[in-house]
């Protein structure tokens, strides 16, 4: 890539460089070491290592031929795909674009090799040799901060402490690509060394297009991942896309760079929890505990599945929360990775040692988290029969953290079958492997729906497409008929069903949206986090302190509605406790649910202290994309909106134009995310306090309407919650800036006695 006097120049991507992959680095890299201070990072790599990353692809000379590490987890296989002998052509010819001619003859075989053994070309011979990791923003290299503050993102999403397969570019979720192959990582990190003022930097999943040149107010990177024509947004349409190199699923916060590893959704899970405490077990009198008291979830079993990227946060959440939490997990490398970093408690390897666990902890009343080496399927039918035969009931709440996206590529594993064999069986026996996962699902739903029967067990769907993929299974999971349904609507739905209608399915379980956070998220509260960009700890803990002060002061507002109150109330508990549940892995990042004015104030607070240098480094602003109003999708964000727009995408669409068009220093729009491909849209954004006036304006801006948004929409569709919420975001700008429409909502009545057979 080439920048010739201000004007865009046309050039090979393969620029050559002077160094061969980067120098080999000692240190780091290490769950032990990730989120060190600056002094022990500085120790490991300096700048001088770090800037192979402004030379671009090395090729003079290539590195040599790579195989992957076999210390390390990786992808499953890909070869479902079905690629015919032209797709195969063509996706090594795509592959050879970043390259000059005269390797094509070298490398052809090579990407044609890995395209045959794994299902997709990786470009392993170009993985990094340093170990990469969230350096202190300082060790970059670049012509501006925002493009440092990106290479920091990027790297975090790709540390092995942090990434669930690194090698294969996956942050989290099975699938989650921060890049579809190593040479983009390079040219990406060429362009961002690159990035001024003056320009943008875009991506079209994962695949740099190019810096074009913009201005100050610009984003400096936009960022967009499997936008598809929609006829054209099926599943089986994405393996073949990917396999060929044009596209990838950036889950949400794995392709906008702004994962900050399993605390991005600890507190979230945490809330949900504790709510779902209030709501079902009837323990606060009425539904609501003054300040989170502590003992509502004790002696409490919850049970689901998954210690991945995402799910891991279940463990640490059960604990936090107070409860016996028993989290199932198939693979021996995470939960390990889960025990090891301090978030799993406790591990068994039998189901009788576990139900004595089990019985243990709940007489106890004390919260821990236990992780269960094998099949989730196994422990719901090993807790009907505790119930068949002694009456026992050993589970209160469950839900499910598998990969339900993505079921039949290591998303979800089937009972009885060995993961090792398993992983085998998806690739030489997809089919086979497909009927499997089908029967477990409804082997799965059936021990569920006798635990709810028989013991009022309280189960939710995570938003993970678990109760989609077990009703596409044949599972008894659909909702009654409801009166003045059309018959079609309770028969069972399969994959191009439930895509094409504009009416998803209705299920006897709720999501965890519809029944919890859909009022959180009406209120405006959502997922909101930040990075320190120096790597001290220090830093991080001044925040949560500067944050616990603006809670505070919140809280004390006069007149504040009690809904909002407990927010704040929980909110603050959390800042407060955060640092102690050591929640850091990878990057110095925090997360805190916050609604807009929280947002506004935090962002204020830390620019002051940027400017002021209490904080030793610029603050990264973001959120995850599961936000008020960040995503669009039926089966989550979107599933407690009634008014029939809960399928349309508008909102997360105009979420992202919004935050460009106001000052943030990045943006992303997805395809997918949590639910699936084409389930979904939703997007993210990044902003970056560097302690300016024109920062603290940019970040008022632009938190405002990422929030206010979301509130609008949810208030047009008739949430009252959501209508209170946008009463307090108008009074945030004076003069009657803000302005908006409100529903004039008809009385059940007037409409009910309408078209009557």
């Amino acid at each position: 890539v080439a920048k010739d006097s201000g004007r865009t120049s046309v050039v090979s991507a393969s620029t050559a460089v002077d160094v061969a992959g980067g120098a080999a680095v000692a240190g780091g890299g290490s769950d032990e070491e990730a989120g060190s201070d600056v002094e022990e990072a500085e120790s490991s790599v300096d700048d001088r290592h770090l800037s192979c990353l402004a030379d671009g692809l090395p090729l003079s000379p290539l590195p040599p031929p790579y195989e992957p590490d076999p210390s390390l987890p990786h992808a499953p296989v890909r070869r479902g795909n079905r690629l015919n002998r032209r797709d195969k052509r063509l996706a090594v010819r795509n592959a050879l674009r970043y390259f000059p001619a005269e390797l094509h003859s070298l490398l052809a075989g090579e990407f044609a090799a890995e395209l045959t053994k794994y299902g997709h070309i990786y470009m392993y011979r170009f993985k990094p040799r340093f170990p990469i990791r969230a350096y202190p923003v300082q060790l970059y290299p670049g012509k501006s901060l925002a493009g440092r503050v990106i290479m920091l993102m990027i790297c975090n999403n790709l540390d092995p402490a942090v990434a669930q397969f690194p090698e294969e570019l996956v942050t989290y979720g099975g699938n989650g690509q921060v890049f579809s192959n190593w040479a983009q990582f390079w040219v990406a990190m060429r362009y961002l060394a690159e990035l001024t003022e003056q320009s943008t930097l875009t991506l079209h999943s994962g695949h740099p297009m190019g810096l074009f040149p913009s201005g100050p107010q610009s984003p400096r990177m936009i960022v967009t991942n499997g936008m598809m024509v929609p006829n054209y947004s099926t599943a089986a349409g994405y393996e073949r896309l990917f396999a060929l190199g044009v596209t990838q699923y950036g889950q949400m916060t794995a392709g906008s760079f702004c994962y900050i590893g399993p605390q991005g959704i600890v507190h979230g899970t945490t809330l949900t929890l504790l709510n779902a405490g209030r709501r079902m077990l009837s323990t606060t009198g009425g539904g609501q505990a003054a300040n989170s008291d502590s003992s509502l979830l004790a002696g409490r079993v919850f049970v689901s599945s998954g210690l991945g990227g995402m799910s891991g946060a279940q463990a640490k959440a059960a604990a936090i929360c107070g409860c016996v939490g028993v989290i199932a997990e198939v693979s021996e490398e995470a939960l390990a990775k889960r025990h090891r970093q301090g978030w799993l408690d406790e591990r068994s390897d039998s189901l009788d040692d576990l139900i004595e666990r089990i019985k243990r902890h709940r007489a106890a009343g004390k919260g821990v988290s236990i992780g269960y080496r094998g099949n989730v399927v196994d422990v719901w039918e090993r807790l009907v029969e505790v119930h068949v035969t002694t009456g026992e009931c050993l589970v209160d709440l469950g839900s499910d953290q598998t990969s339900c996206h993505n079921p039949f590529l290591g998303g979800y594993y089937p009972v009885g079958v060995e993961y090792e064999e398993a992983r085998r069986m998806m690739d030489s026996q997809p089919d086979q492997f497909r009927l499997l996962v089908e029967a477990s699902l409804r082997r799965q739903i059936e021990a569920i729906n006798y635990l709810s029967e028989k013991c009022s067990v309280y189960f939710f769907d995570y938003g993970n497409a678990f109760l989609l993929q077990a009703s596409r299974a044949g599972a008894d999971v659909l909702a009654v008929k409801d009166v003045g349904v059309d018959d079609k609507d309770d028969e069972q739905l399969d994959e191009s069903e439930s895509s094409s209608s504009s009416r998803p399915p209705s299920f006897r379980y709720p999501s965890y949206v519809q029944d919890i956070m859909g009022d959180i998220f009406s209120l405006g509260f959502g997922p909101f986090r930040w990075v320190c960009a120096s790597g001290l700890a220090a830093d991080l803990k001044l925040t949560d302190r500067l944050a616990s002060e603006v809670l505070d002061s919140l809280a004390s507002e006069p007149s504040l509605p009690e809904c909002i109150a407990q927010q704040y109330l929980d909110n603050r508990r959390w800042i407060i406790e955060a640092d102690s549940h050591q929640l850091v892995v990878g990057s110095q990042a925090r997360i805190l649910y916050s609604d807009l004015s929280g947002r506004l104030a935090l962002a204020n607070a830390f620019n002051c202290a940027v400017s002021d240098g209490r904080l030793s480094g610029p603050v990264v602003l973001s959120r995850d994309h599961h936000d008020v109003s960040g995503t669009d999708s039926p089966f989550r964000e979107t599933s407690n909106v009634y008014d029939g727009s809960a399928v349309c995408a508008d909102m997360a669409v105009h979420n992202a134009l919004g935050d460009a068009c106001r000052g943030a220093t990045w943006v992303a729009l997805h395809n997918g995310g949590g639910t699936g491909w084409g389930q979904a849209v939703n997007g993210g954004f990044g902003l970056v306090l560097d302690g300016s006036q024109e920062a603290g304006e940019a970040a008022k801006r632009v938190l405002h309407w990422d929030v206010s948004n979301g509130i609008a929409r949810r208030c047009w569709s008739g949430h009252p919650l959501a209508r209170l919420a946008a009463g307090r975001a108008q009074a945030e700008w004076p003069d009657g800036q803000m302005q908006l429409t409100v529903p004039s909502v008809a009385s059940d009545q007037l409409i009910d006695a309408l078209f009557i057979d």
